[in-house]
């Protein structure tokens, strides 16, 4: 078991950054990859960025590319997700992710085994 949490989430302007963080605890030699998703209300979850956990490899969707980094510290088994030019679509709960197997159907959250908590982000205009 892999049990994971989030910080790091809180109101920003827009055009602000923010930084989240998620630390992996437990079972963690058995990651494969991490990622965020993020859920606004009356919307469902949706993909934000992945990170393969040993090559460290990232995808992300097409509305957070060149604004959004993740990235991961494998000495603290944490991963984190650099918000950057942020916008008031991206006002949403962001959830932290993992998984420990292999899985093409990356963007799903079918995919990932263990969540988090969920970090709100607020963004003004």
């Amino acid at each position: 078991q892999v049990q994971l949490a989030e910080s790091g989430g809180g109101l920003v302007q827009a055009g602000g950054s923010l930084r989240l963080s998620c630390a992996a605890s437990g079972r963690t030699s058995s990651l494969y990859a991490m990622v965020w998703f993020r859920q606004a209300p009356g919307e469902e979850r949706a993909f934000v960025a992945r990170i393969a956990w040993r090559l460290g490899v990232t995808y992300y969707a097409d509305s957070v590319k060149g604004r959004f980094i993740i990235s991961r510290d494998d000495t603290t088994n944490t991963a984190h997700l650099q918000m950057n030019a942020i916008r008031p679509e991206d006002t949403a709960l962001y959830y932290c992710a993992a998984s420990s197997r292999v899985d093409s159907d990356y963007m799903s959250p079918s995919a990932y085994d263990y969540w988090g908590q969920g970090t709100q982000v607020t963004v003004s205009s």
